[in-house]
C-alpha cells in the first residue's frame, strides 16, 4: 500500500547544510557498503576500501586538490609514526560510548537511549565527515519533531542499516526500486520527490513524522519500530545498529 506521508509534512526549504547525494557515479566501487543488508549481524570493523572512498569523495564534493593534500598529509604522518604503531585501526570518536558507563553532563543516559536492551549481535563501523554530518542532521530532526533521544537512536540505527549514513541518490541498476537518501525512502510510495528524500532534514523529518504516527512506538523494540515505518525485506537487521546508534546520539545530543 502506498502511503502519502508527505501530507503530514510542511514544506522544508533546502538550505546550505544539505549534503550532496551519492549518485550512480562510482557506486559500483562501494562493494555493498550500503546496499546489501546483513541477514545475520556480525561486527564490522573495517572502513570502505579505496574505490569506495574515491566514490564518496566525488559525491560529497571533495576536490582533487584536497585529496592530494590529504594523501600528502598521510604520507607525512606515516613517516613520523614509529613502525610499531603503523596499521593500528583508527575509529571515529562517535563509534564508542562512555568508558565509565556514565553519560557526559547534559547527555542522555544509556537506559534512556536503550530502554529495552540490545537485541542480538551488534555491528559497528567507523564514520567519516559525511556520515557524521548526516547523523547530526538526524539528531537535529529528532529534537525538532519531538521524538526525543530514543527516537533519535531509532532514526540513526535505521539509517545505518539502510545507507550506512550516506545520503544515496538513485543508484541505477543497484537501486532497490526507486529508494533514495539516508533512509532509502521511495518517491513512488509517497515519501516525497527525489530532491526531497535526498535532503537529510526532509528525509529525517519524514521518518520521524511516520514514527510518531505509530501508537506506542516508544514501547517497541528498536527493530519493530523501524520496521513498522520502513517495511523492509530484512525486518530484524535494524537491531544490529542499536548500540552504535546510542553511542552516536549520546555524544551528539
Amino acid at each position: 500500500m502506498k502511503v502519502d506521508f508527505t501530507r503530514w509534512l510542511p514544506a522544508i526549504a533546502k538550505d546550505s547544510y544539505r549534503k550532496t547525494a551519492l549518485s550512480v557515479v562510482g557506486v559500483a566501487a562501494l562493494g555493498g557498503l550500503a546496499l546489501a543488508p546483513t541477514a545475520t549481524a556480525a561486527p564490522v570493523t573495517t572502513g570502505p576500501h579505496q574505490g569506495a572512498v574515491a566514490a564518496i569523495d566525488l559525491a560529497t564534493g571533495k576536490t582533487a586538490g584536497k585529496a592530494a593534500d590529504k594523501t600528502a598529509d598521510k604520507a607525512a604522518d606515516k613517516a613520523a609514526t614509529p613502525a610499531h604503531q603503523e596499521d593500528q585501526p583508527v575509529e571515529s570518536g562517535l563509534t564508542t560510548g562512555s568508558a565509565t558507563g556514565k553519560p557526559p553532563a547534559g547527555k542522555p543516559s544509556r537506559d534512556q537511549l536503550i530502554p529495552h536492551g540490545i537485541e542480538g549481535a551488534q555491528s559497528r563501523i567507523p564514520l567519516d565527515d559525511a556520515q557524521l554530518a548526516n547523523a547530526r542532521a538526524i539528531v537535529h530532526a529528532a529534537k525538532k519533531t519531538g521524538v526525543g533521544d530514543r527516537g533519535a537512536v531509532i532514526g540513526v540505527a535505521t539509517s545505518l542499516q539502510e545507507s550506512k549514513l550516506y545520503n544515496l541518490g538513485h543508484l541505477g541498476a543497484y537501486n532497490d526500486h526507486d529508494s533514495q537518501g539516508l533512509f532509502q525512502q521511495r518517491p513512488s510510495s509517497g515519501w516525497g520527490t527525489p530532491d526531497q528524500v535526498t535532503d537529510p532534514e526532509y528525509a529525517a523529518t519524514a521518518f520521524f513524522t511516520a514514527l510518531k504516527n505509530i501508537a506506542g512506538w516508544q514501547d517497541l523494540p528498536l527493530t519493530a519500530a523501524a520496521q513498522t515505518v520502513q517495511v523492509s525485506a530484512f525486518p530484524y537487521a535494524y537491531a544490529q545498529w542499536e548500540e552504535q546508534a546510542a553511542d552516536i546520539v549520546q555524544q551528539i545530543w
